[in-house]
This record gives structure tokens, sequence and C-alpha cells, in this order.
């Protein structure tokens, strides 16, 4: 796996991987991640990638964090009841 980029984003890390013919665009926030696997065929061209990842997109992404990291509360609570 070859590490092709770092995106600079204030709220989350974002790197971009390629690895068997796919980009693998992983998010990192708080001890957590999110790994998208995209083939290099469905990115038309250079830059393309990165206009896909639009703030309407990291904004969903983000979302995904705090669900998981409420999941995540809520299973350690349940814990604590047992």
């Amino acid at each position: 796996m070859r590490l092709v980029a770092n995106i600079p984003h204030e709220d989350v890390r974002i790197s971009v991987f390629a690895w068997n013919d796919k980009f693998l665009v992983k998010f990192e926030k708080a001890g957590m991640e999110q790994t998208y696997k995209i083939a290099e065929i469905d990115i038309p061209g250079d830059g393309d990638l990165e206009k896909m990842l639009d703030e309407e997109f990291i904004d969903t992404v983000l979302e995904n964090f705090q669900r998981m990291g409420k999941s995540w509360k809520e299973a350690q609570e349940r814990m604590d009841t047992l």
C-alpha cells in the first residue's frame, strides 16, 4: 500500500492510499477511522478524487464519527452496568 496524498482538513485527518487498483481514502478522528475503497477506474482524472471529497461528503463523514463515538460510549456504559 502506497501513500498517495494527505488532504488537509481542520477537523479530520484524511489520507489517500493506492492499493490493488483501488484508492483507499482513510479518515481518522479521536481514535476512530473510516475507510472508503474506490476503484481507480471510477476516478476519471487527476484531482477528481479530491473534488469528490467536498465539504458535504466530509460533513457526512464527521456525522458518522459522532454516531460511532456515541455507539462506543453506550457500549462502555452497558459494560459498567454488568
